[in-house]
């Protein structure tokens, strides 16, 4: 029963990391595409933009779904060195790139024989920056 357990813990993993790394490149692409270059518009990018693309990632890893339950995901993190502490999405900007970091946490495992502290797991796009934002359309869809 340990063994069995241990490898449905270990198959939420994987597919927290899969979802992780697809939000990611959405989230890359699409603040590529939208967000601007011009400083008056930064208003708009953090309070419209990113709590927007914020939600719809959240929900794809799978907060506030059922799925949260399977993959243990919490709201909280521990502090790591590398990767923010919460989870969610945060933009880095610089003057050539804009750093994207996607950012899902899980809660401590306590089993018999393993324990663990959760984990915190990122991932980071590197986009750079565009003159002209243009809308995000999913390729064969019309709009």
């Amino acid at each position: 029963m340990f063994f069995l357990f241990a490898f449905a813990k270990v198959f939420a993993l994987l597919i927290l990391m899969q979802k992780l790394e697809i939000a990611s490149f959405y989230a890359a692409r699409r603040w590529q595409l939208e967000s601007h270059r011009n400083a008056s518009f930064e208003g708009w990018d953090e309070n419209t933009l990113r709590p927007h693309i914020q939600e719809r990632v959240l929900t794809y890893l799978g907060y506030g779904t059922q799925a949260e339950k399977f993959l243990d995901l919490v709201q909280f993190c521990r502090q790591t060195s590398n990767c923010p502490s919460k989870p969610g999405v945060t933009v880095q900007r610089t003057q050539v790139w804009n750093v994207v970091t996607v950012t899902a946490c899980t809660k401590p495992l306590q089993m018999p024989f393993y324990k663990t502290t959760g984990f915190v797991v990122c991932s980071t796009k590197y986009v750079p920056n565009r003159d002209r934002p243009i809308a995000f359309v999913l390729p064969g869809i019309a709009p």
